[in-house]
């Protein structure tokens, strides 16, 4: 028989493409996201697509009959000019994990993925120059970010006990800024490599001399290209490790370093010019990949100047297209 899979958040950006590496003849997949069809990143067309909105009880009551797997990546979220001005909105995607964990248990769902996020680690570890490795057991004691970190470490204790009560599979991964083409880049919810690609291609285009940088630019982070997620994913969702595991690159690198990757990339030399009371984030923060290779001998494949290369050609001709140039 084929196997039944349910995605939320199938709209956005990991979930549109985990859609399309999932869809084969093998697999029925129910893509549901709460946004028009119009607006979502991408649409795999073999696959059911389904406006509704998870938050609300019946929904996932609905959607979650008869799946064999779940995979939750449904949350309101964005980069750090978003999550930092919108974290009640950011915190009410727990009704969405709530109630799919809640119907998963009542219709009988084999296996349950929840997308966490590095977010969850304490701000008290994160506040040093120098490159922090953070290791799955530093999440404790909790300081995670407030609004959208407390809200994917709070989903992470509800997959451990209903696993511990009622014997659901889970598995979760924590996402380390994981970017890539059908990103966010122009609407206010972009991370760093796609909003830093689109200002070098608006200063292409436009002429500018100059580009913003939030922060000082020291900030340093891991990123981790879609390509690579995605085999992750799959790994850890048929893997028997329950509980939640890194899924990022070791590689770190200051937000100065990524633009002078696209400094590259794009041909251009800008002037920096700094916002230093922009929302920036921690000051450093980096995967620890010891347990992810160890289990699974997972490693990224994509360098982050062949990941930006890709991302940075999305957008220029995304950028193109919405210009008419």
């Amino acid at each position: 028989m084929k196997k039944r899979i349910l995605i939320a958040g199938a709209g956005g950006f990991i979930g549109g493409h985990l859609a399309k590496k999932l869809s084969n003849k093998k697999n029925i997949i129910f893509c549901v996201d709460k946004k028009p069809l119009k607006k979502w990143y991408q649409i795999t067309r073999s696959n059911k697509n389904i406006v509704s909105d998870l938050t609300f009880d019946a929904n996932c009551k609905k959607v979650t009959k008869n799946i064999d797997e779940v995979y939750n990546l449904a949350c309101d979220m964005g980069g750090m000019g978003f999550i930092e001005n919108f974290k009640a909105q950011c915190m009410l995607s727990v009704l969405i994990t709530t109630n799919l964990l809640k119907y998963s248990k009542i219709n009988k769902v084999k296996k349950f993925f929840y997308s966490s996020s590095a977010c969850v680690y304490p701000n008290f570890k994160q506040t040093a120059k120098k490159t922090i490795n953070l290791k799955e057991t530093d999440v404790y004691p909790a300081d995670p970010m407030d609004g959208y970190g407390w809200e994917k470490l709070y989903g992470e204790k509800l997959c451990e006990n209903f696993q511990k009560d009622y014997g659901i599979k889970v598995r979760v991964a924590r996402f380390h800024n994981t970017y890539g083409p059908f990103c966010s880049w122009n609407d206010g919810r972009e991370k760093a490599p796609a909003a830093l690609a689109r200002k070098f291609i608006e200063a292409k285009f436009f002429r500018k001399k100059n580009i913003e940088i939030w922060g000082d630019g020291s900030q340093k982070r891991s990123y981790t290209y879609i390509d690579d997620c995605l085999t992750g994913i799959q790994k850890i969702v048929k893997g028997n490790y329950s509980y939640p595991i890194n899924l990022g690159t070791s590689f770190c690198v200051s937000v100065n370093q990524l633009v002078d990757i696209l400094e590259k990339i794009s041909n251009l030399k800008l002037k920096r010019v700094y916002i230093k009371n922009a929302p920036k984030g921690v000051q450093s923060r980096n995967s620890d990949n010891k347990l992810i290779k160890k289990l699974f001998n997972w490693e990224p494949k994509y360098s982050l100047e062949v990941g930006m290369e890709n991302l940075y050609r999305y957008i220029y001709d995304e950028f193109r297209k919405n210009h008419r140039f």
